[in-house]
């Protein structure tokens, strides 16, 4: 499934394995709301993430597939507080 080698990328660090599985036209929309479109846009933005938060990782307690949607319960752990704690991605 690509939502989990997605994570598997973001908590590996892995910039090149995260570009590989993006589309040209990637749209990520943060828990704020904002909308991030575009491959190399979102390339740049997660270098500057990992670069930001190097302990920032995702644990997932629940991934759940339903008429193409998934949706993954879990936890980010991070010295960064805000970033530390519950969250729901889909």
């Amino acid at each position: 499934m690509v939502a989990l080698r997605f994570n598997e990328k973001i908590n590996q660090r892995d910039l090149d394995g995260l570009a590989e599985l993006m589309t040209d036209d990637h749209t990520f929309i943060d828990n704020s709301g904002e909308i991030t479109k575009g491959k190399d846009v979102m390339k740049e933005g997660w270098r500057e993430f990992f670069e930001s938060y190097p302990d920032y990782r995702n644990i997932f307690t629940s991934v759940t597939v339903k008429n193409n949607v998934v949706v993954m319960v879990g936890y980010s752990t991070c010295s960064n507080k805000p970033l530390d704690g519950p969250s729901i991605w889909t």
